[in-house]
């Protein structure tokens, strides 16, 4: 199943694919899609809804977030092995675990807003995990029950901030538009093995990232496990899991984002984003 939610942001509708790619209209049957709907008992409920007979939502349209109201944004940093090869840097030995602030949720779609006087912007295409129950010290081989779907996530970066100005990454991961989620949330049942996905990010149309989920250094079983160790995972929280080699840090001569600039990536099975970048000017 893929729960989608769409239309303006801030006013956005529930729906779903049908099984030939039309999103269908879920008002009649949920309100919203929230952490509540992400249970397992929940989704089995929404899993026998006949989605085709549900109305058709119009072309075109804005895909938002497609869960409302997502509590944590939880990340591992150089969690593949090539990944940590192009940053020079040794393979952890534990994962490497920085938040993002959910104040910088984006639409999939949505432009990249460049914050005032970034000079050093980068991409990471990701696969998210989102938790469909409470987990707490819970261990990997029953890690995958507390999953309740995957999305894609670029974790946008501002390297300058991230890696030259101390302390935690997250000051450089949590500008306003620096997580694009989506454009749907696959539930687990539709991806049996999470740790054999390709992984994609075109720069301008020309191809930067080229991975699989299979180079992960600690798989999504570990990294859920992990992580519920240190802090209670709630449904709707989601767990960033890294991001493959070919970011602009990692490229001779580095490259990084500019105004005008277009990102379009992907995850095999979990859709697609595609963003323009602008300016904190351009916003205004």
């Amino acid at each position: 199943m893929k729960l989608v939610r769409y239309g303006m942001r801030n006013a956005e509708r529930p729906g779903v694919l049908d099984r030939f790619g039309v999103v269908r209209d879920l008002s009649s049957i949920l309100d919203d899609i929230t952490p509540e709907q992400l249970t397992p008992d929940r989704l089995k409920e929404l899993a026998e809804v006949n989605a085709e007979k549900l109305p058709v939502v119009a072309q075109p349209i804005r895909f938002g977030v497609p869960v409302q109201g997502i509590g944590k944004l939880v990340c591992i940093g150089l969690n593949y092995r090539e990944h940590a090869k192009e940053a020079h840097l040794p393979i952890p030995v534990e994962p490497v675990v920085f938040m993002k602030a959910t104040s910088a949720l984006n639409g999939p779609d949505d432009d990249v807003i460049l914050p005032r006087g970034a000079t050093k912007a980068d991409w990471e295409v990701e696969l998210g995990v989102v938790i469909g129950r409470r987990a707490n010290y819970i261990g990997p081989a029953d890690a995958l029950d507390y999953v309740a779907g995957y999305v894609v996530v670029n974790d946008v970066s501002e390297r300058t901030w991230q890696l030259e100005r101390g302390g935690q990454w997250t000051k450089g991961k949590s500008f306003d538009s620096f997580a694009p989620v989506g454009p749907w949330l696959v539930t687990a049942d539709e991806v049996p093995d999470p740790q054999s996905l390709g992984l994609w990010l075109e720069l301008n149309g020309q191809c930067c990232q080229t991975g699989n989920t299979s180079d992960m250094i600690f798989g999504v079983r570990e990294l859920v496990s992990y992580v519920s160790e240190f802090m209670t995972l709630m449904p709707g929280d989601i767990v960033c899991t890294g991001t493959p080699a070919g970011v602009g840090l990692g490229m001779v001569p580095n490259r990084f984002l500019r105004p005008g600039d277009t990102l379009r990536l992907g995850i095999e099975g979990l859709g697609e984003q595609r963003q323009r970048v602008i300016s904190f000017e351009q916003d205004r």
